[in-house]
């Protein structure tokens, strides 16, 4: 502000420097305004609102990693799809072993027909093992179990959240005609009659030779020996029911972390847009300001530049 005095000098226009300081601060807030209004955000810079910044950058890096967890749930939910899939097919199968059983354990048939049941069913044992064989993700064989031994189960763990302790582990277990028909674990199991002891056997995964086990019917099987082959069934469907349960408590959770996920992207989302986004309306109405205020700076600056002239009076 120039002071008493100031505007009877020439050589140094007080008030035409005090203008152009005003119009250049002005000039800057007005570039200011228009960024904000062209980016869309309030906070381009660290310099413009450094705590904002900080939060703002914290709860983008949150979001990100909720949208990934959002995307692992996806996968998670299509791991678990693929595996109760299989699951299906191996039910549909021991549902028509015991169909096929219940047929030969009646007396009215002889035992050609029986051994052609027995050939059938043993197919199917391995269409089972087939089935464990067919169903991958990635390089998982889901229904295998671990990798040595094709037995047990396969443990998986789900990252669904932006959080270490964000996870959710499951277990698939391994399907094939060792883990279903052979759960003692020996070498064989009979699965005949009491005292007919090699007329229905099951393979062990660990010791048969395609490393899932295997059925093996006799020429000599009984009807008695199907009767009790058909609890052998029954026990296994019974194990199926209870994989494809698991897979359910599993897919539940996921639903729930997957909703839960969802709302706390929108929340985080919501937080940083209050933090780092343009208020248009706000901006626009500044904007309107800042422009009267140029034009006023602009003439005053003009004003300024015409008062020396006024000194040329003295003169005379």
């Amino acid at each position: 502000m120039p002071s008493f005095g100031d505007l009877n000098r020439v050589n140094t226009n007080i008030q035409s420097l005090d203008s152009q300081y005003s119009l250049n601060r002005i000039n800057s807030d007005i570039a200011e305004n228009q960024l904000k209004m062209s980016t869309g955000k309030r906070i381009n810079r660290a310099e413009d609102d450094s705590a904002g910044y900080s939060i703002a950058t914290k709860l983008r890096s949150r979001v990100g990693g909720l949208n990934q967890a959002m995307q692992n749930v996806g996968d998670a939910k299509s791991v678990l799809d693929i595996a109760e899939a299989s699951y299906s097919t191996v039910m549909d199968s021991l549902v028509e072993m015991k169909s096929l059983a219940t047929q030969a354990a009646n007396d009215s048939l002889g035992d050609t027909e029986r051994g052609f049941i027995g050939d059938q069913i043993e197919a199917l044992g391995d269409d089972i093992n087939e089935v464990a064989n067919q169903t991958v993700y990635q390089d998982y064989e889901l229904l295998n179990g671990e990798e040595t031994g094709m037995t047990g189960s396969l443990s998986l763990e789900f990252q669904v959240g932006e959080r270490k302790s964000d996870t959710i582990t499951t277990s698939i277990n391994a399907v094939n005609v060792g883990e279903l028909f052979n759960q003692g674990g020996g070498a064989t199991a009979n699965l005949g009659a009491t005292g007919s002891t090699t007329a229905i056997q099951a393979d062990s995964a660990s010791t048969s030779g395609s490393g899932q086990g295997g059925l093996t019917f006799a020429s000599t099987a009984t009807s008695a020996d199907y009767r009790e082959f058909i609890s052998a069934v029954d026990s296994a469907i019974n194990t199926m029911s209870e994989n494809v349960n698991d897979i359910g408590i599993t897919q539940s959770s996921l639903s729930v972390r997957e909703e839960t996920l969802s709302q706390s992207i929108s929340a985080n989302e919501a937080a940083k847009s209050r933090i780092m986004d343009t208020d248009f309306a706000k901006a626009q109405s500044e904007s309107v300001r800042l422009q009267i205020l140029q034009q006023t700076a602009t003439s005053s600056l003009a004003q300024a530049n015409n008062g020396p002239q006024s000194v040329l009076g003295f003169i005379g």
